[in-house]
């Protein structure tokens, strides 16, 4: 546990999402801090969500190390269950193919003899219970904006926005894509717009999900259909800005019709039981994720395409490679120190820039009809289909069950909470 040094906080964190709050409840559930010493900063905190509420047309799709470490944190047994479902199969087929078929490619839980392939959850539910995990872990919660950070050898000096100042050992920044906290630090991003807009909403189809996901790669950009609890689907279609506004411009039962038709009515006509939104989709990383006593964690440090649903879970490995590295400095406390946050930033910057260029890769693949004919795209998919070993491989990836993934993750156990 880290000494107080005459500082306000071991740590100040910047972002009350799920990624700032799962990262204060982590630094106490391992023992790296104490209560009282984490706080977090934010201009504004997220409030209840009332139980008769609908699903939040935020959804995300946890794997399970993102499971397994909400566990140790105590968010995941608070969080209701009607605000989380599993799935147990998933679909990915090419405009070409058949999602039944040639071209397409089937997961299946009991293929790799898992219980799901992972959790859609409510958004806004568990922005509240991460908040709620991380109150009951002590955390100070200071609502207020970040003005300015000096950092000195001793530690880092915080301004907010009231006037306020704090002295601390560590600063994370977990404010998002446009963090200030980043801006501050001096650490550009590079990357790109995919001129796409992503389109959410829920929707009831005449067929039922069967607990699968579904996603299908169009020339435009990838439609997904992500199970729900009540049987609808909730669904994530990105597609060309000029589309997209065509789309939205759109009465309901014609916008039902053509993403009927955009899916290939795999899960026959569908309905919208919610508005329809949409947000623009870019590529970002930041060129560096650590400075001595501050470091980036989540969307302040990466962004990627939604269409594989891994832009939280790879957020919340950084907490997790966070405190394994911050950890390994035992009792002296000294965890602000640039030589471990370089560590982790060796270790996260190198995994989330493959996951990167992987799914930028893919959505340029799939996307750009010139890239690969659909009868080549839908061969590869067939052809990984009939591969179970490869298969299997690329399920357990995905769960977050193999690869540099934090041992304390791998193991099926919630470490022990104070």
């Amino acid at each position: 546990m880290s000494a107080s040094g005459g500082r306000d906080f071991d740590v100040v964190i910047v972002g009350a999402g799920v990624i700032g709050a799962a990262m204060a409840s982590l630094l106490v559930a391992r023992k790296l801090s104490a209560p009282g010493r984490v706080a977090i900063i934010a201009d504004r905190f997220a409030a209840a969500v009332p139980a008769d509420a609908d699903w939040d047309l935020r959804v995300f799709a946890l794997s399970r190390a993102s499971e397994r470490l909400l566990k140790i944190c105590g968010i995941w047994d608070s969080l209701p269950a009607q605000r989380r479902f599993a799935y147990e199969r998933m679909c990915v087929w090419d405009a070409g193919g058949e999602p039944q078929g040639k071209g397409s490619l089937r997961f299946d839980c009991a293929e790799i003899g898992e219980p799901n392939l992972g959790f859609i959850v409510d958004g806004q539910a568990l922005q509240w219970q991460c908040l709620q995990a991380a109150r009951s872990a002590g955390t100070v919660l200071l609502e207020a904006g970040l003005a300015a950070a000096v950092i000195t050898d001793a530690d880092i000096s915080i301004r907010l926005s009231d006037g306020r100042a704090l002295r601390s050992q560590l600063l994370i920044a977990a404010d998002g894509q446009d963090s200030k906290t980043r801006e501050l630090l001096g650490i550009a991003t590079a990357g790109h717009s995919y001129h796409q807009d992503a389109l959410v909403a829920h929707v009831r189809t005449a067929k039922s999900h069967g607990n699968t996901a579904w996603q299908r790669f169009l020339p435009g950009g990838p439609l997904a259909f992500l199970p729900l609890p009540d049987g609808r689907s909730s669904i994530v279609w990105s597609t060309a800005l000029a589309e997209a506004a065509r789309l939205r411009a759109l009465d309901a039962e014609a916008f039902g019709a053509a993403l009927a038709a955009a899916g290939g009515a795999v899960l026959g006509n569908c309905e919208l039981s919610t508005p329809l939104r949409s947000f623009p989709l870019r590529l970002q990383y930041a060129l560096e994720y650590a400075r001595p006593r501050a470091v980036l964690l989540g969307d302040a440090a990466h962004v990627v395409h939604p269409l594989a649903g891994q832009g939280l879970n790879l957020g919340l490995l950084d907490c997790a490679a966070l405190a394994d590295v911050l950890g390994s400095a035992g009792s002296s406390g000294y965890f602000g120190e640039h030589r471990l946050l370089r560590r982790y930033e060796r270790w996260r910057r190198s995994e989330n820039l493959l996951a990167a260029g992987a799914l930028d890769g893919l959505e340029r693949l799939f996307s750009n009809p010139g890239a690969l004919s659909s009868g080549l795209r839908a061969a590869g998919l067939s052809a990984v289909g009939r591969a179970p070993i490869v298969k299997r491989l690329l399920a357990q990836q995905a769960l977050g069950l193999i690869g540099d993934v934090p041992e304390f993750l791998k193991a099926d156990r919630a470490w022990p909470r104070k």
